[in-house]
């Protein structure tokens, strides 16, 4: 790709009202990047595109042949759209002058990114990644989308696959990084949990190149090791956690509903729901503490965070109380909300827990330990459901209810009239769960 190519583009860019991929919300003046995956091909929205009011469509493919008259200097040619695109964003990168933070981990990135880009936001002119944003698409139109009086950039990245991080590095070039944990998620990709494990750190492989830093929980043993494999510096890490060499050391608070956390004698209390959001709380106050936030300011920003987008939304629903967590799910954070679930004090229960979607030949496997998880003594009393393929071995089982697709549990959820219970929704995206709530 022609440097000239891309310093021509980057003045249409400057020129325009914005990035779009999406004929379906162009605004005027826009420039549409025509992509392609393998069940679609958006060359065949260039006109489109143009009608709407787009200033230029950047394709790969001319399939008209009248386009190039018609249309003249608004249509522009490329050999890859995907790469022109990340090209153009890391050509924007490279003169922004805003620091850049960037997160990834098995679970809880978006949640980390949003405590993060609220405390920073009481200092600093802060954008982090919109929405879920976060792959080869989302990133570059993340970067585009930042303006040059950004004071901090907060940039969430999402894999797979090993590669795909450092991929990502070559154009966002963070400054920091956090890894918020490694756990089993994506293994079918990763090629299982050292997969992850390496591919995930592969952040801290290009943070160590640049002579950047990282933040990292310092109780989680396995990502100190791996920081150590890289040989940062030890004045470029900063530490967070219960430990008392942590540059900033906190504790799990006595509220039971919600998480509270304890820093320095001073309780912060969230709307988060479960312990497990303990380090994603720790490592907002960690960035916000190393980069001068005032306490106070951290605290109100923390205290005020709602999550939402059926990220562990505590909901009420008549005399019922529904956690909502529906967004995601793998054998990692299943564990993690199964377990706070279990400490818990109600009288009725409900869990409905979904497969959980790119674990390849190990499903089988995990899924029969979540189930053996929720099958002890303790959750007898728990009347429990379970969605999809991935959970099928239990239709037999008459101490379970086991649904193949989730209309059916809406139905029977429907019919139960539950009244004064606690009940826990959780699944991978791909069942939809959020849809048992809806009329």
């Amino acid at each position: 790709m022609s440097k000239n190519l891309i310093a021509e583009l980057y003045s249409l860019y400057l020129a325009s009202s914005g990035i779009t991929t999406d004929t379906r919300n162009i605004n005027h003046g826009n420039i549409f990047f025509a992509l392609k995956g393998e069940n679609f091909n958006a060359n065949h929205f260039a006109e489109e595109a143009l009608t709407k009011g787009a200033s230029h469509v950047v394709v790969d493919e001319i399939l008209n042949p009248e386009w190039e008259t018609k249309f003249g200097e608004k249509l522009v040619l490329v050999e890859d759209v995907l790469k022109t695109l990340q090209l153009l964003a890391g050509h924007h990168r490279a003169l922004l002058k805003c620091p850049v933070l960037a997160i990834t981990g098995s679970n809880g990135k978006t949640t980390t990114k949003e405590l993060i880009a609220a405390v920073l936001s009481k200092k600093f002119k802060t954008y982090a990644t919109k929405g879920n944003l976060n792959n080869h698409i989302g990133i570059p139109l993340t970067l585009l989308s930042i303006k040059s009086d950004v004071e901090f950039a907060v940039i969430e990245m999402g894999a797979n696959h090993q590669g795909e991080i450092a991929s990502y590095c070559e154009y966002v070039e963070p400054d920091y990084g956090l890894i918020t944990n490694v756990g089993l998620a994506h293994i079918e990709g990763f090629g299982g949990f050292e997969g992850v494990v390496k591919g995930k750190t592969e952040l801290y492989k290009d943070i160590a190149s640049r002579g950047g830093k990282v933040f990292v929980n310092v109780d989680n043993e396995i990502l100190l090791e791996r920081i150590t494999n890289y040989q940062l510096p030890i004045t470029n890490i900063v530490r967070y956690g219960k430990s008392s060499s942590a540059f900033c050391k906190g504790s799990v608070g006595e509220s039971k509903e919600f998480l509270s956390v304890v820093i320095e004698g001073e309780t912060i209390q969230t709307n988060l729901v479960g312990e497990y959001n303990f380090e994603n709380v720790m490592s907002a106050v960690c960035v916000g503490k190393y980069f001068g936030v005032e306490e106070a300011q951290m605290k109100i920003a923390i205290e005020n965070y709602v999550p939402t987008n059926n990220r562990s939304q505590k909901i009420l629903l008549g005399s019922n109380t529904i956690i909502l967590d529906a967004y995601n799910a793998n054998p990692s954070s299943m564990h993690k909300a199964l377990k706070n679930f279990e400490k818990i004090e109600a009288k009725n229960k409900v869990v409905v827990l979904g497969q959980m979607m790119e674990l390849g030949k190990y499903s089988q496997d995990e899924h029969e330990k979540i189930f053996a998880l929720v099958n002890g003594s303790n959750w007898q009393k728990v009347k429990r459901v379970f969605v999809g393929k991935g959970f099928e071995f239990l239709k037999d089982d008459s101490s379970v209810l086991w649904l193949e697709k989730t209309d059916e549990v809406k139905d029977w959820f429907k019919q139960q009239q539950f009244e004064n219970s606690y009940i826990l929704i959780k699944g991978s995206r791909k069942n939809e769960l959020e849809k048992i709530l809806k009329d």
